[in-house]
Parts: structure tokens; C-alpha cells; sequence
């Protein structure tokens, strides 16, 4: 009796603390379960309130080259895309973050990637009297920008503010299809739209009223390998090559990643092969319970 008692002991204790692990489980699991509704909540309206609001229009889907997992950029549309921005974009938008070294074998050969930094004079200093004074520029400068302040840069453009294009692509919802449908997009005011003076209209735009005036046309530019530069050929060069100003790294990436991939696929092959190896006994083996009356005497 004495051991049967025990044995009963043992029993409830077992499942006390069972039960206490399934109180604690739940509430585990419930509090796990609220802190991810109201985090993804909270996730989902700061995503909305960067979105374009109601009275913009809706961009469309346009098929990009590198948009694929293993998709590289178009290198012939990233070289157009830099003459358009030389030509274009540079009069008013800046690229701080990029060097010219960074453009060699991407959009200029070394030679002429110094010259266009030379074009340019660079404010370096001080000299040994303490002043500062201007040099050509060399190709570990950083592009120059079109205005020495942001006061200049608005006082030029009516008020407006022209953003820095660097990661342009990356710093707006749906990045490309939004810049192409902005560029391309300018149309007269429906009637009964009033613009301010220096406003342009533009569906694409939060309000349809915007302070930058259309800068892309049919044939605005000549590209050195004879491609038509129509409107809808310059927004996509560009926007190709601010994608690239934005990830540098974007065809390396995806290499690596499709090495990894690769490597992976075996890994898993011989991984699998081994698990079936080694847990083959214990899964296929057999268990007996026998009831405890065949042990008692």
C-alpha cells in the first residue's frame, strides 16, 4: 500500500505541474498573440501614412529589368540614365552620396570619369595662410551640388525644395513606378483646378499641384549610342541609374545570393540523406507497454 500511495503522490504532482505549464503556456501564447496583432497594427498604419494620399492617382505597374530575384540591372539604360541626369536632373537635384571614382566601369571609363571631375571646381582648404580656395575636381570628390544651401536651392525653385536623388528610389513607396509615373505624368489642370504660380499639375502627386515643372521631352537629349530619347526611354534610363545610386551593390547581391542557393540545395540533399541515415532505427522501431499487473507478484 505504502508504495502504491506513493506512486499516487508521484502522480498528482506530475500533473500539477502539467497543469501549471498549460496556465502558463496559454498566457504565454495569448500575450505573444496580442503584442503581434498590435505590433503589426502599428506597423500597418505607419505604412499607410507615407502612402500617397487619396487625392493622388494610382501608379502603375511597369516591368522592370532587375525586378526579378536574379534580375540584373540594365547596364547599357544605367550609362543613358547618367547622360539624362548630367543633362537633365543635375541642374536642379544633387547626388551628395556618390564619388566619380564610384561611376568607373559602371557608367564612364577612368579617363572620363577625371575628366568630368575636373570640370568642375571643388572648395578645398584651408591653404597654409588659413584660406580656403578652389581646385579641379579629382575622382575621389563627391558629386557637386546645384545650390550651396537649402535657402538658395528654395529662393530658385519658387519656395520648392528639389530633393537629393541618391536613394530617391528607396525613399518612396513603390520607388520606380512612382518616379516614372511622376515624370511622365504632367498633363494640363482639369477644369476648375487652380494653381499657384510655379505649380504644375500632376496627378501623381500628393494634391496634383507640385513646384517642379515637367523636365523630360521627346528627344531632350541625344544619347552617344544612338538611342531614341523619347519621354517615357529618359525617365526609365534615369530611374534605372538612380536605382543604382541607390544599391551600388544590387548585381553583386543577387550573385551572391544565387551561389548561396545553389550551395544550400546540395547542403540540404546531403543534410536529408543524413537524417534518414541516422534516425532510421529510431524511427522504425517497435514499443511494447505491458500493464504493470504482469510485474506484480
Amino acid at each position: 500500500m505504502f508504495a502504491d500511495d506513493n506512486d499516487t503522490f508521484i502522480e498528482m504532482k506530475f500533473f500539477q505541474a502539467a497543469s501549471r505549464w498549460s496556465k502558463n503556456h496559454k498566457f504565454f501564447l495569448t500575450s505573444f498573440g496580442v503584442l503581434a496583432g498590435g505590433g503589426s497594427s502599428l506597423i500597418y498604419a505607419l505604412e499607410q501614412s507615407i502612402h500617397a494620399s487619396n487625392d493622388a492617382a494610382h501608379v502603375a505597374k511597369q516591368k522592370w529589368n532587375h525586378n526579378g530575384w536574379f534580375d540584373t540591372l540594365d547596364h547599357a539604360s544605367v550609362r543613358r540614365g547618367w547622360e539624362v541626369y548630367k543633362n537633365v536632373c543635375a541642374a536642379c537635384h544633387s547626388i551628395e552620396y556618390l564619388a566619380y571614382r564610384e561611376l568607373v566601369g559602371v557608367c564612364l571609363t577612368e579617363d572620363e570619369a577625371k575628366a568630368e571631375a575636373a570640370e568642375q571646381l571643388i572648395e578645398d582648404g584651408p591653404d597654409e595662410t588659413g584660406a580656403m580656395y578652389k581646385r579641379p575636381g579629382k575622382l575621389s570628390d563627391i558629386l557637386p551640388k546645384p545650390y550651396p544651401n537649402e535657402e538658395a536651392a528654395r529662393y530658385a525653385n519658387g519656395g520648392a525644395y528639389p530633393p537629393d536623388l541618391t536613394y530617391i528610389t528607396q525613399a518612396r513607396i513603390d520607388g520606380e513606378n512612382y518616379i516614372f509615373a511622376l515624370l511622365t505624368g504632367y498633363m494640363d489642370p482639369p477644369a476648375g483646378v487652380s494653381l499657384a504660380e510655379n505649380q504644375h499639375f500632376n496627378p501623381y502627386f500628393p494634391g496634383g499641384a507640385i513646384g517642379m515643372a515637367q523636365a523630360l521631352y521627346d528627344e531632350i537629349i541625344e544619347y552617344e549610342d544612338g538611342t531614341p530619347a523619347t519621354q517615357s526611354q529618359c525617365a526609365k534610363d534615369v530611374i534605372t541609374f538612380l536605382k543604382w545610386c541607390a544599391e551600388p551593390e544590387h548585381d553583386t547581391r543577387k550573385l551572391f545570393a544565387m551561389k548561396a542557393f545553389t550551395v544550400l540545395g546540395v547542403l540540404n540533399l546531403v543534410v536529408w540523406y543524413l537524417h534518414r541515415h541516422y534516425w532510421s532505427v529510431l524511427k522504425t522501431r517497435k514499443i511494447l507497454q505491458s500493464p504493470k499487473s504482469l510485474f506484480k507478484k
